[in-house]
């Protein structure tokens, strides 16, 4: 939204004392470039806390700093902006230091559509989630196993199909209405890996198809696999749709280990044996969005200081272990990791609340901390407010995590949130 307008209103926030004529609404979105301008302004230019940068992969704290970014040797042509982290927008909640944006899944029906779609007959077959050839590579085995209980379909566009098994029906390329009424037809949505996180399983599980999602094992990160090379973000991905295994999980997502065939079939075998009812996570509808940006909206305000959003009743305070992020251990009890929180978890007496006594401690401007040393009981804060990470795991210590609860089916606000 480059208007002159937009531009005039960002040239005027650059004055400390306007700020206070400048609406929560009147923000300024961009999808991550890789240089800093915006509609011929640099960053630098625009009063940064204006900003939303809309971030499909999310953008960590580490990437972020610029200082720290260049003292960790990162070369990537996104990050370094020295933003509040939470300014970075992404499709999925999986970088908790981020806001969760997202998107609404598409339904593609009229009216008469609508009024038919529930008579549509389920069929005994699959349809693979891959429309490039070179995704199917190396894939037959498991197809083979699908295939031996039901009809396996495609949508596969291109002249080239050598990957693609004999059996395989293929359709080509399907308008958003067609493809729609081909998965109502279907039972099963086959991942074949790649793409990464995409929007189509949960248009498939919409639809009432379970989703086989693979696992990665071991997870797929900038580490040890080229499509995350560059990017800001060292997240590891445990399957080819996290969101979908996590927050979703079974019935209506089932995911399995690709090369163990009795995995594949035992799931294949379960998803046939009971009925799937459509399922669409509140959040990607379109009235679950609008909650969530109206309440970042109302509540976000990165121009004013600490604002006190989510409210601190969410606050639930975990120890992570020696090497566990703050994202991982509250995860695993089923809560989020929430940065803002950081700023109450920053102080000696801060830890007395939770049972953890400093008889020693020190500042540092690093992603692992707010964290403690359970031997020397020594504990070290954070020295730079940019730096609070969800994502940070010490070697040594246990981090002192906040984490907070979260509506099912609109994980970007908690309980109290609204």
């Amino acid at each position: 939204m480059y208007s002159n307008q937009l531009m005039k209103v960002l040239k005027e926030v650059r004055h400390e004392c306007a700020l206070s004529r400048i609406k929560p609404s009147q923000s300024a979105q961009t999808a991550v470039p890789n240089h800093h301008s915006l509609g011929g302004l640099s960053i630098a230019e625009v009063s940064g806390c204006m900003l939303r940068v809309l971030d499909s992969f999310g953008t960590e704290p580490e990437f972020n700093h610029a200082n720290y970014a260049q003292s960790k040797g990162h070369k990537t042509p996104w990050g370094k902006w020295n933003l509040n982290p939470q300014q970075f927008y992404t499709m999925f909640p999986h970088t908790p230091d981020n806001s969760f944006l997202g998107f609404v899944v598409e339904q593609h029906l009229n009216s008469s559509d609508i009024h038919h779609i529930n008579e549509i007959k389920r069929q005994n077959q699959s349809l693979v989630y891959g429309k490039v050839d070179n995704f199917w590579k190396n894939k037959k085995l498991y197809l083979d196993i699908i295939h031996t209980y039901m009809e396996v379909h495609a949508t596969v566009y291109g002249s080239s199909t050598k990957n693609i098994p004999s059996y395989v029906k293929n359709h080509g390329i399907l308008s958003g209405r067609d493809l729609q009424f081909l998965l109502r037809e279907t039972k099963l949505f086959v991942g074949l890996g790649f793409p990464y996180e995409g929007p189509a399983p949960l248009e498939a599980i919409a639809n009432g198809c379970a989703f086989l999602n693979p696992k990665f094992n071991p997870p797929k990160s900038s580490k040890n696999t080229d499509f995350f090379i560059g990017k800001p973000t060292l997240r590891e991905l445990t399957s080819q749709h996290p969101y979908a295994e996590v927050f979703i999980g079974r019935p209506h997502v089932w995911t399995v280990d690709l090369d163990n065939q009795e995995e594949v079939e035992d799931a294949v075998k379960a998803i046939l044996s009971q009925k799937i009812e459509p399922y669409m996570p509140y959040e990607f509808t379109c009235e679950g969005m609008l909650q969530r940006i109206n309440a970042f909206i109302e509540k976000q305000d990165f121009c004013h200081g600490q604002v006190m959003w989510p409210p601190l009743s969410a606050l639930q305070v975990k120890l992570a272990e020696p090497g566990q992020s703050c994202k991982q251990v509250c995860q695993e009890n089923q809560l989020i990791c929430e940065p803002s929180f950081f700023q109450h978890l920053n102080k000696d007496k801060d830890m007395l609340k939770y049972e953890v006594i400093c008889q020693s401690s020190e500042l540092a401007k690093d992603i692992l901390v707010p964290s403690f040393d359970p031997k020397s009981k020594h504990c070290v804060f954070q020295g730079d407010l940019l730096l609070f990470s969800c994502a940070g795991a010490h070697p040594r210590h246990r981090r002192i995590c906040p984490c907070r609860d979260f509506i099912k089916g609109q994980v970007a606000l908690c309980k109290d949130c609204l």
